[in-house]
Formats: structure tokens, sequence, C-alpha cells
């Protein structure tokens, strides 16, 4: 039941739809009973016929009334892990009779997501008529999900079978990481000139700006000249600019997860956590005036640029919502594309899911290229190696302390 390719279609369709768990409980107890039943004489073999009427009474009666029915609705297109969704989908009854046991619902539905009202019914609802009904979805984890149909069905009678064909298409559900916001963070930071900041910036803040005029010093360009300045003072002035000079920051996100730890029903809590504390770190620095490069390896790198109005934070949660775990050590991938940009960073902050080598290399090529360097440990229990022999400042948070009471500071 499990291998979609070994099994035709219609029949895992039958197991996963039309059998509730009634349905299934009452099949094994008539297999059982029919196995036992060597001769008509045995009450065993009484048992069995019951058993079996049992199932094929309402299994005819379900598929002589089944329903025909129109959906309208949609979930919200973002939601946050660990906060219920819930949206109102209408029902409207095509049938040419009265619908009994009337019910919603999605199955097949991805690893980390479950419905909270399965098989919470309306108990008639007449010809043409139409009622409303809210579905619940609750997302154990951040991510993008496809959504299976909606699919409308009934229960009557007996709640034992559902029977039903409409079926309504549903856009994918973007579940945004959740996070407790920071009061303060504490990076240690500097301006550094930018080249190509005009574009850098999207025209806002400190890009060169003229701020006033000065006479001309020979061998400057030509292009500086003020000539109405000139034709008005009588000497040649040039335009003076600002520079272009701003903070820009690196946030590096550690995912790698070793092959041994074994897949969670909430995923990985330490990647989870250590996701959550990007969110809260990024929207921090979004309320100031910084350029944020956001380098996570997923199992392709993800480089993104956000703040000073290049990106909204809602972008940032995005990317952030899609990053997946890397079974594989990622910092050779990581390591040169955050070096090919420490010539223009100012600070780099490290959120790291363990201490070790690969991480204490990247540490150190941040510092050699003069970047300021924070990092932070996600992690319970002591790390691979000593935090106390870096060579830098690090500060370790346990898991509790981001997901269920939050960090103040870092």
């Amino acid at each position: 039941m499990k291998d979609p390719l070994l099994v035709p279609g219609w029949v895992l369709d039958a197991w996963r739809f039309k059998l509730t768990w009634a349905a299934r409980a009452l099949g094994y107890s008539a297999v059982i009973a029919g196995l036992g039943s060597i001769s008509v004489l045995i009450p065993v073999y009484q048992l069995f016929c019951g058993l079996a009427a049992l199932l094929l009474i309402p299994w005819l009666i379900g598929l002589a009334l089944r329903p025909s029915v129109a959906i309208r609705g949609r979930f919200p297109e973002k939601t946050s892990a660990g906060q219920p969704v819930t949206a109102e989908f209408t029902v409207t009854n095509r049938s040419r009779w009265t619908c009994f046991e009337l019910a919603l619902g999605l199955f097949k539905l991805p690893r980390f997501l479950q419905q909270a009202d399965h098989d919470r019914a309306v108990r008639f609802l007449s010809r043409n008529e139409s009622v409303s009904i809210p579905v619940t979805l609750i997302p154990r984890r951040r991510g993008l999900y496809e959504l299976p149909p909606m699919r409308g069905y009934s229960l009557f009678p007996l709640g034992i079978f559902r029977s039903g064909k409409s079926r309504q298409s549903l856009p994918p559900l973007l579940v945004l990481p959740r996070y407790h916001p920071l009061n303060e963070i504490d990076v240690p930071v500097g301006n550094r000139y930018q080249p190509g900041g005009i574009a850098l910036t999207s025209h806002v803040g400190e890009s060169p700006e003229y701020i006033g005029n000065r006479e001309y010093v020979p061998g400057e360009p030509v292009r500086r000249l003020d000539f109405r300045s000139w034709a008005r003072l009588g000497k040649p002035v040039v335009r003076e600019y600002q520079e272009e000079y701003y903070c820009r920051i690196a946030l590096v996100l550690d995912t790698y997860i070793p092959r041994t730890q074994k897949l969670g029903p909430e995923g990985f809590p330490q990647l989870e956590a250590a996701v959550s504390l990007a969110a809260s770190v990024a929207n921090a620095l979004s309320q100031g005036e910084y350029i944020i490069d956001i380098f996570a390896a997923g199992p392709e790198l993800y480089v993104f640029r956000a703040g000073r109005h290049t990106a909204h934070f809602e972008n940032v949660l995005e990317i952030l919502a899609c990053v997946d775990a890397c079974r594989d050590n990622p910092f050779e991938i990581v390591s040169p594309a955050v070096a090919d940009e420490l010539s223009n960073i100012s600070a780099t902050i490290c959120l790291f899911l363990d201490w070790d080598q690969s991480r204490k290399q990247l540490a150190r090529t941040v510092l050699e290229a003069g970047s300021s360097l924070k990092v932070i440990v996600v992690r319970d229990g002591e790390t691979t190696d000593p935090l106390h022999e870096a060579e830098c400042e690090i500060a370790q948070y346990s898991l509790a302390q981001i997901t269920q009471r939050g960090l103040d500071a870092v």
C-alpha cells in the first residue's frame, strides 16, 4: 500500500479516501472471521456474514446516493509554522436529491501538514442549497507545500465509507518560519565603500549625491564642471558629491545535518531553531540602515540580498521558508562565496549548528578579511570542539531558548 509503483491508483484511492478507520477495522475483522469459517455450522461463520453485510450494505447505499457538489474557496497564500490556518469553503448541492452527512477533506497531504477537522460533516444539504464548511490545516514545519485537491464526500450511512467525486484544485501553501522579534542586536559594524552602490541601494540612503560646488582643480573630470556656476562666477567650478558608504552585513546560515540524524515529526529541531533565529536577526537588521546578504547552503547555495529597500522582510521569510537541510558538509560551497564578498562586507553573523574544524576555517577567513565577526551556535549540549578555545567571541543558545521562550537580545 505504500509503493504507488506497485499498487494500482484506484486501489490507493480506495484505501486513502473511500475507507474510514471504521471500514478498515470491520474489513480486518471480516477477513479474520472468514479464515475461521471452515463450516457454515460454526458460529464464526455467522459473524463473518454479519460483518460482510455491515460492509456491503452501506457501500451500496453510498454508491447509489453519491453526492455531486460544487466547491468554492481557498486557503490563504501564507501562514506560519505551528499556526493553524482555516479557510471557509462554500459547498453547493448539485445532486438531484438531498445530501446527507456531507463533509470536505484533503487526502494524501504532505508529511508536515495535517487536517484538524477530518470527517466533520453537515447533517443534510437540500438540492441547490449552499453551506459554508470551515477546513483547518496545521503546518508542523515551514516550507512550500503542494496541496491535494479539496474533495467533497458523504459519510452516509453509518460513517463507514466515503462516497463522492467532487474536487477543487488548490494553490500551494507557503509556511513561513516562526520567530520571536529581538529587542536588541549587538553587531560591531563600520561603513565601507561600496562600488556600484547606486544600483545596490536602489537609489536610497547614502548613494552619491550633489552636496555643493568648489573651485576647479586641474586634472578633475570635465563631466563635473558646473557651467552655469562658471558663467555666474567667472571662474571654473565643479560639482562635489558625497561618496557611497554604508553598512553591509553577511548572515551565514548553517544547514548541515549529518546523515546519521533522522528526520523527526517536525523536521530537524536544531535546523528549525537556527532558521527561526535567522529570521529574528534579519528582522532586527531590517529595522536599521543595513544591506543584508544571506548565505544558506541547502541542496544548493542560496544567496539573497535584503535591506535598504532592496527587498522587504517578507521576502527574507519566503527564502528561509524554503531552505532545506544539507546532508553533506556545505562549507566548501559557502566559504568561497562568502570570501568573494568579504572585501565589501562590514560584519558577518554566523549561525552555526556546531563548532568544528570546517566552521573554524570559515570564521578564520572572515577575520583575516578584516570583517568583524559574530558567531552564534544553536545547539543543546557540548559542541564537537570546545568553545573556549575559539579565536573569536561565541555565544551558544539552546533550542528551548530560541523556539519556546525567545531571545531578547543577541
